[in-house]
This record gives C-alpha cells, structure tokens and sequence, in this order.
C-alpha cells in the first residue's frame, strides 16, 4: 500500500480530477482517504460497522451503492432493496428531487437530512454542484434556516455549550466523538448575517460554514467541529417562542461574557493543540474585535467578518483594475457601514496600498472614507467614536447622508456593508456613475434582502456602466442588449482555501500578509473570459482549484514569517495542497 501511494505522490495526483485515485486528507488517522478506490478499507466505529448499524452510519454508509460482496460480507442481505446504484446515480437522482422543491428552505432540509444519513454523498453532491446549491447551504437560505432553526432542529450537529457549562467546558469538549478537530468555527449567535441576534439558533452559520471548509477546501469533514456559546439573547421574540432551543435569558455582558469566553478559548487550546484554527463567526462588533485582539497574539484564529470578507473584497477590487484602469492607490473608496465588515475591508485596503506604494498605513487610510448611521465619519466626531472607527475620522466638514458624502468624495469605488437594504438608491448610483466612466459598485450585505441594491438597479442606473458584485447572489440583468453577468464577494472564495493553507503549513498564528497573500491569488484566478463578461471573481465551478492555489499562497507566506510548524516545507505547494483534499468517492469495503 505504501509504494503505491507514493507512485501516486509522485505522479502528482490531484483530487481535483474526480478520477483521481488520490484522496488526502491531512492527518487521515485511518488512512481511508488515503487509500485508492480499489484498496479496501475498514467501516470502524467503536467496532467494525456491520448491518443496520452500518446503514445508520452516515460516514460509512452507501446506501443502494453497497456491491454485492458488501452486502454479503456486512450482513446488508435484506436490508436493502435489490438493485445496485452507482454514486452518479445517486446524484442524479437527489438533484432531480432537490429541484421539485420551490421553496428554498425545503432544499436546505433535505440537503441536511442527506448530510446526517451519507456523508460522502453529501459532499459529493455538493462539489459537483456547487453553483447550484451554494446560496442553499449558505447565503441566503442559511439565514432564513437559522431564523427558524428551533423549529426544523431535528438532532444535533455540533456543540451547543451555555452557560450552563461553566466551569466544565474542558468536559464538554471531550463529549465530542472526535479528536483530531483542525478547525473549529464558532459563534455567539449576536449578529447572525444582517438579521440580528439569533441566539443559540445561530448554529445553522457555524454548520454551513464548515460543510464549504470541507466541499470547498477539502477538509476532512471529522476534522471539522461546530460550535455555539449560548449565553443567553435580546431577541424578546424568541425568548417567548416556546420552540426557541436556547438559553432563555438576556445576554450575558462585561467580565461574565469574557470570562466564559476566556474558558472556552483555553478549553480548546488544551484539548486540541496549538494549531487548531478557531474562526469567530457572527459576533457581534464590540465583542469581534475585542476577541480578535485578544487572542490573536496567543491562538490561531481568524474573523471572518472581519478578515475573511475583507480578503475576498479586495481580491475583486485587485482583479477590477484590469477592467477599470489605475493603480489600488489611484483610486478614493467609500465605504456605507463601517462595523466589522466595512473597517475590516478598509484596513486590508490601506494595507494592500501601503505594500505596494511603500507609504505610511495612516497615509494610506486617507483615501478610505466611511459613512456610518450619523453620517461621514470625520475628525470632528472622534471623541464619541468606538475605538475601531478612529483611525477613519479623517478632516471634513461633518456631511449626514450617504448622497451628501458621495457628492463631497467623489468615490470611484462605492462599498455597502450596512446590513440594511436599499441604501444604494437611484439618486447614489447616477452620483457615483455621474464621475465615472466605470464605477464599482460592491453591495456587499447578505441575505438578498439586506443588500444596498440589487444588480438590475445598478446596471440600469449607471447605464451600464457599472462593475458590480453583490455578497448574496443575483441573475444575470439584460440591459439594452447587452447580458450583464453580477459576481458575487463570497466568502466562500476565501476561507476554504485560506484554512486549508494553514492547516497544511501547520501554521500557529494567522499574519495579515496571509490575508493578501490570499486576495492575490484570488485575484489571479481571474481569467480574460471572465473579464469579457464584466465579472471580478472567477466562477465556483473552479473552487477546489482555487482553493488548493490560495492554500498554496497562505502556506508559502506561513513558512516565509517562520510560523509554519510542518517541515520540511513541500517542493510544491499547490501539488501538496490538492493532494491532502478530502475526497468524498465511495470507498470498497473489506
């Protein structure tokens, strides 16, 4: 087994290829993804897997796709109908059936329902259809899924750790059936997409996220846990909503919120090492920075909110220079909102900026402007500021409105990140396009509903003109002739790849310059045809390769600042990338 494996090493087998042999998966303790379709491996649970047990088991089981050999050899004999399916045809079958559903949380459900009965098929399912069932799994259906997450809760899927666990929160996670966890992906439930505080029914956020670290970037899926901290809500609606299944209490704040915060992130460092990355999801903004402060110098963790939006934003705005002209540097940014999303993305800008021009990141920041619920923010409000809006105040006259600041600016680029809906109203875009042979319009709030405008408003408003790129997803707009395709600023561009890169590099901290590191090779992924179409961000039906070259990207910067801990550092990165990506073909069993 052993030559085989490294004939294939050497061949450069990737599991891009669906008939690659090669299955990866970085520390595959079983080495079940390591073997090839041919090679038999064993079902292990507690005991070798056999019969109903075996058809109850979503990691082993094939369903209609166990052979007959298997059927006889696990004791399946009558437990199934007769006929034998492939995978294909398996696949076939659930997009047929996905599709017979009109509404949209239908598919979410089923698509869950899948994921808990046969794993493999799940992903599968998931990677070949990516384009398709992304705004299932994730934005937009996600949210309304979390909305109603007490009422379709059928068992669980991660950890739910309250307050209740205080002070056995070390107990809790060794609860969860498996031990080498490389990414965990939390949340607190506060600021759940733009639809508020949530509480534990946030859960659905940390679930989708890491079903796309594992389809998109390929994780090992037992390598993955998600987690809430459930310590309490302010959503009165669902404190009175008897199917609500968290805490019913008002948050917890100030030192009680830190230090339960504190336990947990000390929990996780014991129990599962210092490479664990722990991603922050849907804190709300005082809390998110505060955490990402904290705990950056002494854990390996990352925002999403905060760093993973910003990356994928610049990487668009990298990538639309070639279609606009002029140098990151040349051009002026505003920004409506200015929370976690919004002075996460400007911060990376001014960082990209100061890199390539070699100039101060306070000068830098000078070209950034941001619109906040009071108006510009400027020098003249900097005393009534939170700490992350400062270094934004920059000398103006104060300007209340959106329309007002993009007068007085002149932007070339217009960034929303509000959370709220329709702000970018015909009276902005005609301002914006007004100064602009191609102005770039990014509205960026998810789900669709909170998004500043839709794609159709900007194409029609700019006549045209306008390079535009959404967070939740539209369909192509037919504007006087001409077929506008939008891009979508996904995250899922991003994070996949970038926690793969740290995984494979056994990174122990996350750098900024990993985050450019990870937009550059975004942006590179961007092809003429792309351009041809008007579209910033290449299509998902390439995600694993790009996942696998912005991991490369993320690994190579990790060993250059010296912070990868697994050595020696691999010849190719990107060969070693798409080698160690989970692959989720059946396997033969003995």
């Amino acid at each position: 087994m052993e030559s085989t494996l490294k004939d294939l090493r050497e061949e450069g087998a990737s599991v891009l290829d669906p008939k690659s042999t090669v299955g990866g998966g970085v520390e595959d303790v079983y080495g079940e993804d390591r073997a090839t379709e041919e090679q038999l491996v064993t079902p292990w649970t507690v005991s070798v897997a056999s019969g109903y047990t075996l058809l109850r088991d979503p990691i082993h089981n094939k369903g209609l796709a166990f052979t007959e050999r298997e059927r006889d050899a696990h004791y399946l004999r009558g437990l199934l109908p007769p006929a034998i399916s492939t995978q294909e045809l398996q696949e076939k079958k659930l997009m047929r059936n996905l599709r017979q559903y009109e509404v949209p949380l239908q598919r979410y459900m089923a698509l869950m329902d899948l994921q808990e009965r046969n794993e493999r098929l799940f992903y599968k399912l998931l990677i070949d259809n990516v384009e398709e069932l992304l705004p299932v799994v994730y934005t937009p259906t996600v949210g309304e899924a979390c909305q109603k997450y007490g009422c379709i809760f059928r068992r669980p899927q991660g950890l739910y750790i309250s307050l209740k666990e205080k002070g056995k929160i070390l107990e809790v996670l060794k609860n969860w059936p498996q031990r080498s966890i490389q990414v965990i992906v939390v949340t607190d439930g506060e600021r759940i997409l733009g639809l508020g505080d949530l509480g534990c029914q946030g859960m659905g956020i940390p679930v989708g996220k890491l079903s796309l670290y594992t389809a998109l970037g390929g994780l090992r899926p037992s390598a993955c846990l998600p987690i809430t901290i459930d310590v309490g809500t302010n959503n009165e609606s669902l404190l009175n909503d008897e199917f609500y299944i968290g805490l019913r209490q008002k948050r917890a704040t100030g030192k009680e919120y830190a230090d339960f915060l504190h336990e947990f992130m000390s929990a996780v460092k014991q129990n599962y090492g210092e490479k664990v990355l722990i991603q922050f999801e849907d804190f709300a903004n005082h809390n998110a920075f505060e955490l990402l402060a904290k705990y950056g110098t002494t854990h390996l963790v990352f925002n999403d909110d905060i760093q993973g939006t910003a990356s994928v934003v610049l990487a668009g705005l990298v990538a639309a220079l070639k279609l606009v002209g002029r140098s990151l540097a040349e051009h002026t940014f505003l920004f409506l909102g200015a929370g976690e999303a919004g002075t996460g993305i400007a911060e990376l800008i001014a960082l990209e900026i100061s890199k390539k021009t070699k100039a101060s990141l306070e000068e830098c920041r000078k070209r950034i402007w941001l619109v906040d619920s009071k108006g510009l923010i400027v020098s003249s409000r900097k005393e009534s500021l939170q700490h992350f809006k400062k270094p934004w105040a920059h000398e103006h006259e104060p300007i209340k409105d959106l329309l007002g600041a993009v007068k007085a600016i002149k932007p070339t680029v217009l960034i929303g990140s509000s959370g709220v809906g329709k702000t970018f109203t015909k009276e902005v875009v005609e301002a914006v396009a007004s100064f602009n042979e191609k102005p770039i319009i990014l509205a960026l709030s998810n789900p669709t509903s909170q998004s500043e405008c839709t794609a159709e408003e900007a194409y029609t408003w700019s006549k045209g003109r306008a390079i535009f790129a959404s967070g939740s997803p539209f369909d192509p707009v037919d504007f006087e002739g001409k077929t506008f395709v939008p891009g979508q600023a996904n995250n899922a561009y991003i994070f996949p790849g970038f926690g793969l890169g740290l995984v494979i590099s056994g990174a122990i901290r996350v750098h900024d310059d990993m985050l450019l590191a990870a937009s550059e090779a975004l942006a590179g992924q961007v092809t003429q045809e792309n351009f041809d179409k008007g579209l910033i961000y290449p299509p998902f039906t390439n995600i694993r390769k790009i996942s696998a070259n912005i991991a490369a990207k993320v690994a190579a910067k990790a060993y250059e600042l010296g912070l990868a801990s697994r050595l020696p550092r691999p010849e190719n990165l990107v060969k070693h990338a798409e080698s160690c990506m989970y692959t989720p073909v059946y396997r033969s069993y003995r």
